[in-house]
């Protein structure tokens, strides 16, 4: 298998122990929109949090400063992300329900989330992929619920068209028809909020964006 196109559990299984250290010493205004994106979530007692591709948890850490009575199921397609996420938060076990997989084949349930989030996860899958997802978050949340996407996006339509070209011609040449590999595809801001409002979502909107990292809230209703 070509380096440049990892299995998406594989490529960050492989990162685990640099990962953090990564995150927020080389990607652009990390610092800050963690901590931003802990902002938003309400600090309500017993709120029931959905952290799709939760990774080592760094924006738990700062979650769970601002509300530490919080429930959050984690989901991340690797296993050992999810150990060292365990390892942080012995003492929150009974808080946090940790499962290793796909957010695209865990069923999230109807009703049962306050809110969801994803932080620098979405920005390797196709628009097709990424309305399919909304669409679970979408009906997993209560009724007043809402979904917060931090992610990497492009700066033009170019750009994001060059990323998808890219990833296209890397599967064909490698022969990949199936699975999740590490590839950047992001998305420019608008058709970000253009597929969250195909999702279903009522109201979206970009409430803040870094220089290339953008943090988005989409309410259900």
């Amino acid at each position: 298998m070509s380096e440049l196109l990892e299995e998406m559990g594989r490529f960050f299984d492989r990162r685990v122990d640099n990962y953090e250290k990564h995150m927020l010493e080389s990607v652009t205004d990390s610092n800050e929109f963690y901590t931003e994106t802990a902002r938003l979530v309400p600090k309500r007692e017993d709120l029931n949090l959905l952290d799709l591709g939760c990774g080592t948890g760094l924006e738990l850490d700062e979650i769970l400063k601002l509300n530490p009575t919080i429930n959050v199921t984690g989901i991340d397609l690797s296993s050992k992300m999810l150990e060292r996420l365990k390892s942080k938060y012995i003492d929150k076990a009974d808080q946090l329900t940790l499962i290793n997989g796909s957010y695209f084949d865990v069923d999230f349930g109807m009703g049962k989330f306050d809110s969801a989030l994803s932080v620098q996860t979405m920005h390797h899958f196709t628009h097709k992929q990424k309305v399919t997802l909304y669409k679970k978050i979408y009906y997993c949340l209560s009724s007043d619920g809402f979904y917060i996407e931090t992610d990497y996006i492009a700066n033009s339509q170019k750009d994001e068209d060059f990323f998808f070209a890219e990833s296209k011609r890397l599967r064909s040449e490698l022969g990949l028809t199936h699975g999740f590999y590490h590839i950047d595809t992001p998305c420019t801001a608008e058709n970000q909020i253009k597929l969250l409002k195909s999702a279903g979502f009522k109201e979206v909107k970009l409430h803040r964006q870094y220089k290339n990292t953008a943090i988005f809230m989409a309410k259900k209703i």
